[in-house]
C-alpha cells in the first residue's frame, strides 16, 4: 500500500458512477487515478448512454443530425468528426447513414436494437482498451460494474480474461487491496422509467443475501450497490407520476415534491450486516455523504450530460474510511 499524507497508511479509492456513456467523463475517470493519486478506481454503474444520434448524408453531401431537439448541419468531413465528439462527450452514440438507410432502420424496431446493442458494446470495449492503455505498468487497477440502465449483453463485454488493469465486478466478490474486499450489485427497486435491471425488494434482498451471507464478518467489505438506501438523504429526488408518458414530476403548492427513491432492501442489509462502506449512485442530483450505523454510505451525484466528473475520493485502512472527499472536474 501507499504512504501518504500525515504518515497515513491505507489505499486510496477514486470512486464515480453514472457516466452515462460520456466519452469526456470516461477519460476524466481514468486521469483520475494520476491527478488525484489513487491507487484504485470505482465505478459505480450505468455505464451506457441512452440514445444513439444518427448522422445523416444528406444527397447534396450535407450532413444533419437532431441533438436535443436542434437539427445541425455540417457539411465537411471534419465537421463531422467533430459532430461525432460532441454526440459522444454528451453520451450518446452515433452513427453515419445515407437517408435511404436511416429510413429503412426506422421502421424496424429489432435493427434500430440491434443497432443500438453493437455500438454500445463497441464502446464498452474501446473503453475497456484505453483503461488497459492508460493504466499500462501503473499498478492502478480500474473495478467496474453496470447499473439499472445497462444492458446485461452489452455488460457481458466486461468480462475478458485479456486485461491486467480492467476488472469486472458485477455480481461479484473481489479484493481491492490485501485486506478489503468489494461485492457489487447493479439492480435496483423499481423506478418509473421501468429501466433493464430492476427487482422489487424481495428480489433485491435475495440478490443481497447471495452476495453479503458468506462473509461471516462485514467489517472489512465495501457493498457496491448502485441503488442508494432509503431516506438516507442519497436518495433525494422529485416524485414522479408514473401514470403519465413520460412521467412527470408532482408538484404541491407550486414546489415539486421530494422524497427518498431508494431502496428499503439495501438500508435493511447495511443496518444489518454494516460494511465499512456502502458505495450508491443511481440518484444524480442527491450528492451525500451518510452514516447508517458504522458504516460511511457515499453518493458523488453525477453531471455527465455538462461533462463534469463527479466524485469521491476515500481513503481506507483497516476496516474503516479514514478520510473521504467529494470531487468534481
Amino acid at each position: 500500500m501507499r504512504l501518504f499524507g500525515k504518515g497515513q497508511r491505507g489505499t486510496k479509492v477514486f470512486y464515480a458512477t453514472d457516466v452515462h456513456g460520456s466519452e469526456r467523463t470516461w477519460r476524466k475517470f481514468l486521469n483520475a487515478a494520476k491527478f488525484y493519486g489513487a491507487d484504485v478506481l470505482v465505478m459505480g454503474g450505468d455505464v451506457m448512454g441512452k440514445l444513439a444520434i444518427p448522422i445523416i448524408r444528406e444527397a447534396g453531401g450535407s450532413y444533419r443530425a437532431t441533438i436535443h431537439g436542434r437539427v445541425e448541419r455540417v457539411t465537411s468531413e471534419a465537421e463531422v468528426e467533430a459532430l461525432r465528439g460532441l454526440i459522444g462527450d454528451l453520451g450518446f452514440y452515433d452513427v453515419v447513414m445515407d437517408e435511404d438507410e436511416y429510413t429503412a432502420t426506422q421502421a424496424d424496431p429489432d435493427a434500430v436494437e440491434r443497432l443500438f446493442v453493437r455500438l454500445a458494446t463497441e464502446r464498452v470495449a474501446r473503453w475497456i482498451d484505453l483503461a488497459e492503455s492508460r493504466l499500462a505498468g501503473t499498478g492502478i487497477k480500474v473495478y467496474a460494474t453496470g447499473g439499472n440502465d445497462d444492458l446485461t449483453e452489452v455488460m457481458a463485454t466486461m468480462d475478458r480474461t485479456d486485461t491486467r488493469a480492467f476488472v469486472a465486478c458485477e455480481d461479484r466478490a473481489v479484493p481491492l487491496d490485501d485486506e478489503h474486499v468489494m461485492i457489487s450489485m447493479p439492480y435496483v427497486n423499481p423506478t418509473p422509467w421501468k429501466t433493464p435491471r430492476e427487482d422489487d425488494e424481495a428480489g433485491l434482498a435475495a440478490r443481497i443475501s447471495a452476495l453479503a451471507a458468506p462473509f461471516a464478518d462485514h467489517g472489512k467489505v465495501i457493498f457496491n450497490f448502485h441503488a442508494p438506501p432509503v431516506d438516507s438523504t442519497l436518495d433525494t429526488c422529485p416524485m414522479l407520476d408514473a401514470t403519465t408518458d413520460p412521467p412527470s414530476q408532482v408538484v404541491k403548492g407550486g414546489q415539486p415534491v421530494l422524497y427518498g427513491a431508494g431502496s428499503t432492501s439495501i438500508r435493511e442489509a447495511i443496518e444489518r450486516y454494516q460494511p465499512m462502506l456502502g458505495l450508491h449512485g443511481h440518484i444524480h442530483e442527491s450528492q451525500a455523504v451518510a452514516r447508517l450505523g458504522r458504516t460511511v454510505c457515499v453518493n458523488p451525484g453525477s453531471e455527465y450530460g455538462e461533462g463534469v466528473l463527479r466524485g469521491c475520493l476515500l481513503t481506507i485502512a483497516g476496516g474503516k474510511v479514514t478520510s473521504y472527499q467529494m470531487t468534481a472536474g
